[in-house]
């Protein structure tokens, strides 16, 4: 229905250009009553069928309606008149179209662009006071220097610029409202109303000049922006405009277009010889100091947008503590702002057993679990500093203690990171620095720290190595009863030389054991050869090599053993690569296998053997000096020399 009244518009304009000859009936004045009746109620046929959208699509074909009304009394009564009467009825019915499609506009706004934020409201009002700026400029003046007569005059024909502009602004400014998007339904419903607009306007100034014709070229503005309207109302109606739409370039693009449309005009009325009335410059300066409005929101928006993301970017996604990132800023000013009377502590921690609960219970429990314990560290330290998560399951405190004494706070905060249940456990190992006492940059207080946290985590998991090392000390001692004191003594000498060399005290414990326990694969070598009164011979002594190997294999069944084996196998690799069983040289060798050979070969040529007579410890001693270089590391032999010395001086003592 609605594509027929289409095409005999288009008809319609062919024969007022181009055919006037054509048949009379077809484009009698009366027919294009028949057209603005049926989009009238296309438009309310619309509203009986759509409860959603009743209340915007019933006013817009009442307003319809109401033009047709007017438009049926103007063809009927009015047309053949010289003098047109103003007011009449038919003004009525015209004057009715604009605020009834006005209001139809803004409920289906309403309904279609929900919760749109600020921006946008401020958009379609620069939008809306542009455009009727322009309409002010253009048809309100032309009609104001030419309107007279009486008051009631002056109000109708002034009355049609003005709802003009206040219907074209407003469907502008919706369109802002939705976030410049156009569907099908608002492109028809702005093309009809520009359609219209542009027909009474030009009907105004033509009307302010004398010189309009009824039946011109222009008439089938009003009919087909009729048209137009009851076409948008049986278009598909898109989903509603969330606030997500109204983001993107055209969001800056569109209200700055309108706000060089206002200062244009407002540029023109300057230049031209009279003064442009003062609605069209009230408008566009409205509409600049919208825009200027909107900057504002702008600039204060995107400096909270700044904030935000500077605050995200600190803060660890999973548990709300702030991050690493976060972390070396505060540490860095901390650094600067720390005293020596004023000290403050970094304290670093890392969970145990949290692999073992993710594997049991999985990891969405695993970021409950590190959720809960983050919030607890963070109470725990609330007042006295700052809690972080550095990512995993290490966390950190950055702490001012002030009279308290740290390491009751670092307590608390231990104890809040450790969580115990049905089917797990869940512990805490942790190191800390004082700054700036123990470390003048983050760097070094960051490494300083964590070397303290996995000697403490070394240490905790020691209790089990030890359990596993005492058990396997006392089958070899079982085993071979003389062995023993060989290995008490290689150990504690052992320990001794690796800290003279500086070792930290986690590696020092780590060569401790691993000497006390380079023997242990002995206890597969058979007791014909082990026991045996002589020297060995080749094919013994190829069985015997295989001993560090074997201690190896044993060693590594217990995971807390594993670094002790390693150095195990190497504990008889020679500094010259003629050792067993890698051939391995120089500083391929472990330091800590290093120590254990010289201490070893030491204790070997003072103790008494079935098939060698001991020597004298200074014997011994000239004898490891003289094979420094060779068999033995030169820098081990040094430090094993003095502390030989220093413990003869001490028992002379």
């Amino acid at each position: 229905m609605l594509g027929a009244c289409v095409l005999w518009l288009i008809i319609y304009e062919a024969h007022v250009v181009a055919l006037p000859d054509w048949h009379a009936f077809l484009f009698g004045r009366a027919v294009h009553l028949v057209v603005l009746g049926l989009a009238s109620g296309a438009c309310l046929l619309r509203a009986a069928s759509d409860e959603r959208e009743r209340a915007g699509w019933l006013l817009i074909g009442l307003g319809c309606a109401s033009w047709t009304a007017g438009e049926i009394y103007f063809t009927a009564t009015l047309w053949d008149l010289h003098q047109i009467p103003v007011p009449s009825w038919a003004d009525v019915g015209y004057l009715g179209f604009p605020p009834l499609v006005f209001m139809g506009i803004m409920l289906l706004a309403r309904s279609r662009a929900r919760q749109m934020p600020a921006t946008a409201w401020i958009d379609a009002v620069a939008a809306a006071l542009a455009v009727a700026g322009l309409s002010a400029a253009v048809v309100f003046d032309a009609v104001l220097h030419s309107v007279g007569g009486t008051t009631a005059e002056v109000a109708t024909n002034l009355a049609y610029p003005v709802t003009d502009l206040l219907l074209v602004g407003v469907l502008v400014g919706v369109i802002g409202l939705c976030g410049w998007r156009l569907t099908g339904t608002w492109v028809l419903l702005v093309a009809g109303v520009v359609i219209f607009w542009v027909a009474d306007s030009l009907y105004l100034i033509q009307s302010a000049n004398g010189s309009y014709v009824p039946g011109g070229v222009y008439d089938v503005g009003w009919w087909g922006g009729i048209t137009f309207l009851a076409m948008a109302a049986w278009t598909r109606r898109g989903d509603a405009v969330q606030p997500r739409a109204a983001v993107g370039t055209k969001t800056i693009v569109a209200p700055l277009a309108f706000g060089v449309l206002a200062l244009g005009v407002l540029i023109y009325g300057n230049l031209r010889t009279n003064p442009m009335n003062g609605l069209a410059v009230a408008l566009d300066g409205g509409s600049l100091a919208t825009i200027g409005v909107r900057l504002y929101l702008t600039f204060g928006q995107n400096q909270r947008m700044l904030r935000a993301s500077r605050e995200h970017a600190l803060v660890d996604s999973l548990t709300n503590l702030r991050n690493r990132r976060a972390l070396i800023s505060d540490l860095e000013a901390a650094l600067t702002e720390a005293e020596y009377g004023q000290p403050v502590v970094l304290g670093l921690f890392d969970l145990d057993g949290f692999k073992s609960y993710n594997d049991s219970f999985g990891h969405l429990a695993g970021d409950d679990l590190l959720r809960r314990l983050s919030a607890r560290l963070a109470i725990a330290v609330q007042g006295r500093g700052t809690a972080y998560r550095l990512g995993g399951d290490e966390f950190c405190v950055l702490i001012d203690p002030g009279r308290e004494v740290p390491q009751s706070i670092l307590d608390t905060a231990l104890s809040a990171l450790s969580d115990r249940g049905e089917g797990f456990s869940i512990g805490c190992s942790g190191g800390s620095v004082t700054l700036p006492h123990e470390a003048q940059d983050s760097g070094a207080a960051l490494g300083l720290a964590d070397r303290r946290m996995y000697s403490a985590k070394q240490r905790g998991r020691a209790s089990a190595g030890r359990q596993s090392a005492d058990v396997l000390v006392r089958a070899l001692a079982e085993r071979v009863p003389d062995i023993e004191d060989h290995m008490n003594d290689v150990a504690t000498l052992a320990a001794a030389t690796a800290e003279r060399l500086g070792l930290e005290p986690d590696e020092i414990e780590l060569v401790h054991r691993a000497a006390a326990l380079h023997d242990i694969g002995k206890v597969a070598i058979p007791d014909a050869i082990l026991r045996k009164p002589g020297p060995l011979d080749p094919d013994e002594w190829a069985f015997m090599r295989r001993h560090p190997v074997m201690g190896e294999r044993i060693l590594a069944a217990a995971p807390s053993l594993s670094p002790v084996a390693a150095l195990v196998r190497a504990s008889h690799e020679r500094f010259d690569g003629a050792g067993y069983p890698d051939g391995l040289a120089a500083d391929k060798i472990p330091l800590g296998a290093r120590i254990i050979f010289v201490c070893d070969a030491f204790d070997a040529m003072i103790s008494e053997r079935s098939y060698n007579r001991p020597r004298s410890e200074d014997d011994a001693e000239c004898e490891l000096r003289a094979c420094a270089g060779t068999q033995f590391d030169p820098v081990v032999v040094d430090a094993f020399c003095r502390v030989r010395q220093a413990l003869a001086q001490a028992t002379a003592a």
